[in-house]
C-alpha cells in the first residue's frame, strides 16, 4: 500500500504539471489559471452543497432510528473529491468533480463498500482506537 501512494506523490504532480502546460499552450497562461481558480471556486461551491446535503440525510436517518451506513460513504466521496479539488490541477478536479456528482458518486459508493465487505469477510478489518 505504501509503495501506491509514494508512487502516486512522485506521479501525480508530474501529469498535473503536464496537463497545466498543455492548456497553457493553448490558452495561454493567465485564461489557464483563471481556468483553475474557476474550477476551484465551483468546486467548494458543489463541495458544501453536497457536503450538506448528505450531512442532513445522515441527521435524518439517525432521528429515525436507521444507521447512516450508505451516507457515511457518501459522507467520505464528497471528502475525497472536495481534497481532491484543493490539488491546483485539471486532472484531479475531473475526478474530485465525479466524487461530487451524485450520479456518478454511486459508483465510488459501490468500489469502497465492495472492499469493506471483501476486508470484513477475511477478518482483516479492524477498527482502532486512538
Amino acid at each position: 500500500m505504501k509503495k501506491w501512494i509514494i508512487a502516486a506523490l512522485i506521479i501525480l504532480p508530474l501529469i498535473e504539471f503536464w496537463g497545466i502546460m498543455q492548456v497553457s499552450s493553448w490558452l495561454g497562461g493567465w485564461q489557464t489559471f483563471g481556468l483553475i481558480v474557476l474550477f476551484s471556486m465551483a468546486g467548494a461551491y458543489l463541495t458544501l452543497a453536497e457536503g450538506r446535503k448528505v450531512w442532513t440525510e445522515a441527521q435524518l436517518q439517525l432521528q429515525q432510528g436507521q444507521i447512516p451506513g450508505r451516507k457515511l460513504l457518501e459522507g467520505l466521496c464528497v471528502l475525497a473529491g472536495g481534497l481532491l479539488l484543493l490539488i491546483p490541477g485539471f486532472f484531479t478536479d475531473l475526478i474530485g468533480i465525479t466524487f461530487l456528482l451524485p450520479f456518478t458518486r454511486s459508483f465510488y459508493q459501490q468500489i469502497m463498500l465492495h472492499w469493506l465487505e471483501k476486508r470484513i469477510r477475511e477478518g482483516s478489518f479492524s477498527i482502532r482506537k486512538f
